[in-house]
């Protein structure tokens, strides 16, 4: 990460003279931001806020279905609950490589191919959120405190809403951590189900970028790209930081749900 910071700084022959390490110039980030802007008129930008916005509607959806059926599984009577929860670690050790066919059928059959809707609504299926959920509900709250919820009279959703969110803002902010950290790198899906250029998330814009850049793909040859080095190692900050903060961000909750059932009275 170090060197990642660090290489945007330099020009592409400060990137293979200096020492790794080295800092190059603040000037440098400017001449290297400009040089990415210079790709299709700054097309990187609608990239960014396409995986911006497919992300945040995408854990909104994922966080509430998989709190919502990890404790319909783990703390209600909920008809067929033991072959829901087999479905469930089924589908988390399914390769998503070989749903990919299915789910193309599918979002075409639903006139969703080539939209917002075909990133999100396959990417909000998370059952490893769900099967996470399970497990904190399960062990973490006490299911005496659900059954004197229902014996003052709150039923399920009043069970749910006073007794156990008030209770998982660890689980929370575990399913949303990997929830992000899924949906924002993903390349596969967004890949297979748009190719419209304004469409396109970050990761697989970065991708036709990398593609057409010398710097990567020497076998393309000579070339007016202005996307080398230094370029590549800010595209990929463009990448990476989020997930940091993101991480940082919610560092208090991730150790909070980890630490959740780990010492009991």
């Amino acid at each position: 990460m170090i060197w990642l910071i660090l290489a945007p700084s330099k020009t592409q022959s400060e990137l293979i003279e200096l020492d790794p390490l080295a800092f190059g110039a603040f000037s440098g980030y400017l001449t290297s931001w400009n040089n990415l802007m210079e790709f299709q008129d700054g097309r990187i930008l609608n990239w960014a806020a396409n995986s911006v916005w497919y992300t945040v509607v995408i854990l909104v959806i994922a966080i509430g279905s998989s709190v919502l059926a990890g404790y319909a599984l783990a703390a209600t009577k909920l008809p067929f609950r033991k072959p829901l929860l087999l479905i469930t670690l089924v589908a988390m050790i399914v390769p998503p490589v070989a749903l990919v066919l299915p789910l193309f059928i599918q979002i075409t059959a639903m006139g969703l191919y080539n939209s917002p809707w075909a990133i999100i609504f396959t990417g909000s299926f998370f059952p490893f959120g769900v099967f996470l959920s399970y497990i904190y509900f399960s062990t973490s709250i006490p299911h005496d405190l659900y059954d004197a919820a229902r014996i003052d009279g709150a039923g399920e959703w009043g069970t749910f809403f006073r007794i156990a969110m008030p209770l998982s803002l660890g689980l929370i902010g575990m399913v949303g951590f990997f929830a992000f950290t899924v949906n924002w790198i993903n390349f596969f899906l967004p890949y297979i189900f748009v190719n419209k250029g304004e469409l396109l998330t970050l990761p697989v814009g970065l991708g036709i970028l990398f593609s057409s850049t010398p710097a990567l793909n020497p076998g393309i040859g000579a070339t007016t790209s202005l996307i080398r080095g230094p370029e590549i190692a800010l595209a990929v900050l463009m990448v990476a930081i989020p997930i940091l903060l993101v991480f940082l961000g919610s560092a208090r909750l991730l150790v909070r749900g980890v630490l959740s059932g780990s010492v009991k009275s």
